[in-house]
């Protein structure tokens, strides 16, 4: 992401003072073409960058500069920097006015925090353009506290101990390497590891968390955006993980969508009903859920989630049948 190379760049310069171009281009990790450019966009933002001459010449900041925006605390401007990281300001023209935004910002915060905010684009990872979610469900509240301990946890690249609710099972405790956190239309999602093993982990299913002072077993970089299309294509096609195609009524799709793990397409039926694809996490899971809608829902592939469901209500009706 450009808006945050930018920030990087500057605080750079804060640090070391004045640097070449090839310095910056081997600590930013591009070219020295695309340093360049970005000099050129922080001094048509306003930021007082400079070029010196000679053999000992490069680039830096005019003495004592320091922007304007002051009274944030962390996590005021940490939420400013996530706001920020939003693909709209790209395509409303606006990247050079969130560049300097955001230079604002994270120079407002205390010199300790500087390198958590000028990464926050590379942990967190606002609606991901990916199909995994293709309608807006009912959003699930976290608790501020749950949520609080766990952004620490990934931005701080601490070891993470949740006590976790997978679905239809009793909360238990693990310990996870935290990845990165993903929000997918209003849905909070954990990437993580556990004992080495990608595991992502649906936030409102935290009932308790808790930061370990111990370092997280991570990757020092990460492109979260191809993390979280990797798990979305396994979500849809591998594992255990099973796509069924369903026709459900209105008044009971929230039902169907919140213990679903994704939606993937829906259209209405001619009689008023809709039909939708979803993914569940196996078998079981997906037979509990088609179970728990009754009448209200009729799964239409595959063959065997039809067969098992007629199944069980034949032995329901079996049991209870009235004595001739």
């Amino acid at each position: 992401m450009r808006a945050d190379r930018l920030v990087s760049l500057v605080l750079l310069l804060r640090q070391r003072g004045r640097m070449t171009g090839p310095a910056l281009a081997r600590e930013l990790e591009v070219s020295t073409r695309t340093v360049l450019r970005d000099i050129e966009a922080l001094s048509a933002a306003g930021v007082p960058v400079y070029a010196e001459r000679g053999r000992h010449g490069g680039f830096a900041l005019l003495p004592g500069f320091r922007t304007e925006l002051t009274g944030l605390n962390h996590d005021e401007a940490l939420a400013l920097l996530v706001a920020g990281s939003r693909r709209g300001a790209q395509a409303f023209g606006l990247g050079s006015a969130l560049a300097s935004a955001m230079l604002k910002v994270v120079d407002a915060l205390p010199e300790s925090h500087r390198d958590t905010a000028a990464g926050v684009s590379e942990r967190l990872l606002i609606d991901p353009e990916t199909d995994l979610l293709s309608r807006r469900v009912v959003a699930e509240e976290v608790p501020d506290v749950i949520a609080a301990e766990v952004r620490r946890a990934v931005l701080a690249g601490h070891k993470l101990r949740i006590h976790y609710a997978a679905l239809n099972e009793t909360p238990q405790w693990r310990t996870v390497d935290p990845i990165g956190l993903v929000t997918v239309r209003d849905q909070g999602y954990l990437l993580a590891k556990r004992s080495g093993e990608d595991r992502t982990y649906r936030l409102s299913r935290i009932v308790a968390a808790e930061e370990l002072a111990e370092p997280a077993e991570r990757p020092d970089h990460v492109d979260l955006d191809r993390a979280w299309q990797e798990r979305s294509t396994r979500f849809r096609t591998g594992g255990d993980q099973v796509c069924v195609l369903v026709r459900v009524a209105p008044a009971r799709r929230e039902d169907l969508v919140g213990t679903a793990l994704a939606v993937l397409s829906e259209q209405p039926d001619p009689d008023g009903w809709l039909r939708l694809e979803v993914t569940f996490q196996d078998s079981r899971h997906a037979e509990w859920a088609l179970w728990q809608l009754a009448r209200n829902a009729e799964a239409l592939s595959p063959q065997w989630l039809r067969i098992a469901l007629h199944n069980r209500a034949t032995a329901i009706t079996t049991l209870y049948e009235a004595p001739s």
